[in-house]
């Protein structure tokens, strides 16, 4: 047992262990930080803060972590000059750039004030501090996606000042290294770097795009245009180094080269993204933990002071950047806060600078930054990250809500209706509820599907699915209603269905909604959570306790700006049709002017629908309508995915007032179409990412769920109890 003891003493040596522990981190690090509602990037911080030796001293800091923290570092640059839109360069250069030049300046000259003046760094320490608040990583992108704006004129400003900002940053970063490395700082050494940065540049911007062309015509290997990609990265990065540049800069450089070679919707970006965000980047992370002194944070006010300084120079000069280009291009101010939020955020360059300053020895035992600049850069990255996904997210809906026009919200797709099956006593309702909502403008507008899963031997299960698809069929042949059905077989269920959404190019989506079996069961299952994240099609989740065609009334209740929603009129027709079919009262519960487009929608389109309208101020509580469903109606409820115009916080309450105060109605939880698509990897530079579904839970309520989860437990323990004695 000697070997046991040896391998299990802290701090863990072993390199098995270590690399397992490491995955452990990387998997349940995200699952737990994103209910708290804490960034990905600071929640793998802090797990190595915990497992270093300025924590809990679990693990060593050994060579593994240098090498993956390396190509982690290179990774992360990498992939900033690969999502850079190189198209916007061309329509808004000009403008683009000299926004560039005042969010690198104003934050520079400030960070060269600050750490000379207040903070009494050295000058070179002070050059350093102003490359990091300078440089910005646009972490706040994907929340611009979602709402369709990536042509706005302030989001293009601010990816092209990104891609200047963060390249003239690296730079000046590979001058200091440069210096540093050369004894004697003379003209001579500057022209020999000036003369080796062109031909390294001219060389890379030459060679690799037309290398790349020539492979990728020739291969179509997925795995080998992968290993191409990556070789050219660290081609890149070894010949900025043989240049007397930092390697950093060549991966960024390589990252824009390469970019139009590599479509931002393709099997090879995937890829890229995948293994990045699964392990390197991670693997980096959690060693910038571990070098981490938390016990610095507060060790003096001194150090209290450094961090504050350095957040509000960060955050302020940022925000006058945006405040001058605002000015400067007779912007309004959604436009500064739209350029704000995406320019704010600290996360790549700064880690990768603070990184180096903390390596760079400048004496014997002396360091160009110490651990309190560390720590510093990490709050900033922290602070600047929260307050660029906020302040993009509210730029983006007031945008939205100033440009939207309804009449021309009804760009989302009208495909087929895909149906899901999976209980055979749900068949009838859902494949009848269909038939409804269809399109009858397409011949084929009916899919019918059932996923199992792959490693499922249940012959019987497969039966079953095999005599659901055959009960669908019959019933759309009875309609005269033409079905293709398709039996898919995957690992994961809600994978199967939105891969066949894509494939079939489906519109929509109609699922039964999951039978709770406990408490602490999530409403919706964990499929339809998984649908509803997986895609921002039209998603219909239906319970019927009767059949359709048996409603008497259909009872809505739909959300305050619900018309600014890119599939508000499709949701709107889906509705119409239902109720032409079944020629039953519908009585819409809507803000006034939501109601006012709805009315106005019915009266040109369907104008025989029996349609009322009532107000509905307090959306938080559907106790209102109690009175108004009763148990021949359908409950129809418009929600909206979180991030998006019309959502509101109280949808968060649907789960629970549905199942209390509608349990025993027919009720169809209805997502409507929505801006972009979204992302299967988990990005770990996107603290807006919703990683635990559109569904999330805060602190508070994860804590009481799992206080009545233990609650209900020890109730049906002390029953046992009393019934054995």
């Amino acid at each position: 047992m000697q070997w046991i003891e040896n391998s299990l003493k802290l701090p863990i040596t072993d390199p098995t262990w270590i690399f397992f522990l490491v995955l452990v981190m990387i998997l349940f690090a995200p699952l737990l930080l994103s209910r708290l509602r804490i960034p990905h990037i600071i929640g793998l911080i802090l797990a190595g803060v915990l497992v270093g030796e300025h924590g809990f001293n679990l693990l060593e800091r050994d060579s593994s972590f240098e090498l993956f923290g390396k190509v982690g570092i290179y990774y992360i640059m990498f992939l900033a000059g690969l999502e850079m839109d190189m198209g916007h360069f061309a329509r808004h250069g000009r403008q683009g750039l000299l926004f560039g030049l005042l969010t690198f300046s104003v934050p520079f000259a400030a960070g060269l004030w600050v750490g000379t003046t207040v903070l009494h760094y050295s000058w070179l320490t002070s050059l350093l501090l102003a490359c990091i608040f300078s440089s910005h990583t646009l972490v706040a992108y994907p929340i611009v996606g979602r709402y369709g704006m990536g042509r706005q004129v302030s989001v293009v400003l601010s990816v092209v000042a990104t891609a200047f900002a963060s390249f003239v940053s690296l730079l000046i970063l590979a001058g200091i290294v440069g210096s540093r490395a050369q004894e004697g700082d003379d003209g001579l050494f500057w022209l020999l770097f000036v003369l080796k940065f062109v031909c390294y540049g001219a060389f890379v911007i030459y060679f690799f795009p037309r290398w790349g062309r020539y492979f990728f015509r020739r291969y179509n290997d997925n795995v080998m245009q992968y290993i191409f990609v990556l070789a050219l990265v660290f081609l890149s990065a070894a010949l900025a180094e043989l240049a007397g540049l930092e390697g950093l800069l060549g991966a960024f450089l390589a990252g824009l080269v390469v970019n139009r070679l590599v479509p931002k919707v393709s099997p090879l970006m995937n890829r890229i993204e995948f293994v990045g965000n699964a392990l390197f980047i991670p693997y980096f992370l959690i060693g910038v933990g571990m070098l981490i002194n938390i016990g610095v944070l507060f060790s003096s006010w001194e150090t209290v002071k450094v961090i504050l300084v350095m957040v509000l120079t960060a955050v302020t000069t940022k925000w006058i950047a945006a405040w001058l280009a605002q000015k400067l291009f007779a912007m309004d101010k959604n436009s500064r806060r739209m350029m704000f939020g995406l320019t704010n955020a600290h996360a790549a360059g700064a880690l990768a600078m603070v990184m180096i300053g903390t390596r760079m020895e400048i004496a014997p035992g002396l360091y160009l930054m110490d651990d309190v600049v560390l720590n510093g850069t990490v709050m900033v990255i922290l602070v600047s990250c929260i307050i660029s996904s906020f302040a993009t997210q509210s730029a983006s809906q007031r945008i939205a809500l100033a440009d939207a026009s309804t009449e021309e919200n009804q760009g989302s797709s009208h495909g087929r209706c895909l149906i899901t099956y999976s209980n055979p006593l749900t068949v009838d309702m859902l494949t009848e509820f269909a038939i409804m909502i269809r399109n009858p403008q397409i011949s084929d507008g009916l899919l019918g599907l059932t996923v199992s899963y792959d490693d499922d031997r249940d012959s019987r299960k497969r039966q079953q699915a095999k005599m659901n698809l055959s009960r669908a069929e019959e019933i759309a042949l009875a309609a005269d209603v033409k079905m293709k059905t398709i039996s898919r077989i995957s690992n994961n269920i809600a994978s199967g269905i939105i891969h066949t959404m894509r494939e079939q190019e489906a519109g929509e989506v109609v699922i039964g909604l999951h039978h709770q079996t406990n408490i602490a069961d999530n409403f919706f299952g964990l499929i339809g959570e998984n649908v509803l994240k997986g895609t921002y099609r039209e998603v219909m989740i239906l319970r019927s306790i009767m059949p359709p065609n048996t409603w008497r009334k259909v009872v809505l209740a739909i959300p305050e700006k619900a018309e600014y929603e890119v599939g508000f009129y499709k949701w709107l027709e889906h509705i119409c049709r239902m109720g032409e079919q079944l020629g039953c009262r519908m009585q819409f519960f809507t803000h006034a002017e939501t109601g006012r487009y709805i009315e106005g929608y019915i009266h040109k389109k369907h104008d025989s629908l029996r349609a009322e309208f009532s107000l509905l101020d307090d959306w938080g509580d559907l106790l209102l309508l109690t009175s108004q469903v009763d148990y021949d109606h359908l409950l129809v409820v418009v929600s909206a995915r979180r991030g998006f115009i019309s959502y509101s916080p109280l949808f968060e309450r649907l789960p629970e007032q549905i199942s209390r105060y509608f349990n025993n109605n027919s009720v169809l939880l209805l997502y409507p179409d929505q801006y972009g698509d979204p992302q299967e990897n988990v990005s770990l530079f996107d603290p807006g990412s919703h990683t635990s579904g559109q569904h999330g839970e805060s602190l508070v309520q994860w804590l009481r769920r799992c206080f009545s989860r233990s609650s209900s437990q020890n109730q049906q323990d002390q029953q046992t109890q009393q019934k054995a004695s």
